[in-house]
């Protein structure tokens, strides 16, 4: 048995982060033939949820590159990997040190919410404007976030590449905590996305493959936050449009995501 699965801005979806309906139409057909497929993203359900509305998924979505894993059947997080205290603590020490300003991503009991305190360039104000506009996310806007109530599971930095590099370097120090690294797709600007060393695409794809028994797992993707995704997959695919070092990583490349590169190569794979 085989799992197609896919990364979403820069692979599944076009220049204006949607999902095309030739692409909807296409893994509809497969899946109701019996394909199996879903998404690996850096994105929360907020927004993934709603690109991804129009498909039929029964199998988990790996969510904020394998922080969470959420079930759009039961409506629940069966995986959830958060940030020890002490951990958080450290982030936010650095934060203060460097003049950075995260967004942070915590889980209670009635769900997942974002905080922030200040918004320090139009990267973030983008980020954050999208997000509410377009998926009536809701963001805290608070004095601290030291004291913000709830258990830390991921924090995103958004700033220039040379601003965020002494936290990249700091954080590998700091036993317990993860990363990625990697271009803003739509903008100039990087993410640094920190969470708990246990989370990655890599162990959310290896918890589908043990959870549902997939002998095969065949991953697409663009970007380098997609190394960790490669790695467990047994078959690698990167859209053209894809970063250099992901498609010397790939075993194959196919059309760009503004061709609906994926929908189109799982058409022919699958026969549909």
């Amino acid at each position: 048995m085989e799992l197609f699965i896919s990364d979403l801005d820069g692979t599944l979806l076009d220049k204006n982060a949607e999902l095309t309906k030739s692409s909807a139409d296409i893994l509809n057909r497969l899946i109701k033939k019996g394909m199996a497929f879903t998404a690996a993203t850096a994105r929360t359900y907020a927004s993934a949820g709603k690109i991804l509305a129009g498909l039929d998924l029964r199998l988990p979505v790996i969510l904020m590159n394998g922080v969470l894993i959420f079930d759009p059947v039961t409506k629940t997080y069966p995986v959830v990997h958060k940030i020890p205290d002490e951990k958080k603590d450290i982030i936010l020490a650095l934060r203060d040190s460097l003049g950075l300003s995260p967004f942070m991503y915590l889980m209670e009991e009635d769900g997942m919410h974002t905080a922030y305190d200040r918004l320090i360039n139009k990267s973030m104000e983008d980020f954050h404007d999208e997000r509410v506009r377009r998926y009536y996310k809701s963001f805290t806007k608070a004095k601290r976030l030291e004291d913000v109530a709830g258990s830390v599971i991921y924090f995103c930095f958004i700033d220039t590449r040379d601003r965020l590099e002494p936290m990249r370097a700091a954080l590998p120090q700091t036993e317990g905590l993860g990363m990625t690294f990697y271009p803003d797709i739509y903008g100039d600007d990087w993410y640094l996305e920190v969470f708990s060393s246990r989370a990655s695409k890599s162990s959310g794809v290896h918890w589908l493959r043990d959870k549902y028994g997939f002998e095969k797992i065949t991953a697409f993707g663009d970007n380098l936050n997609d190394l960790s995704m490669f790695a467990e997959a047994d078959v690698r695919i990167a859209v053209s449009n894809a970063a250099e070092e992901l498609k010397a990583q790939a075993d194959r490349v196919i059309g760009a995501n503004t061709e609906d590169g994926v929908a189109e190569y799982l058409r022919e794979v699958y026969h549909g």
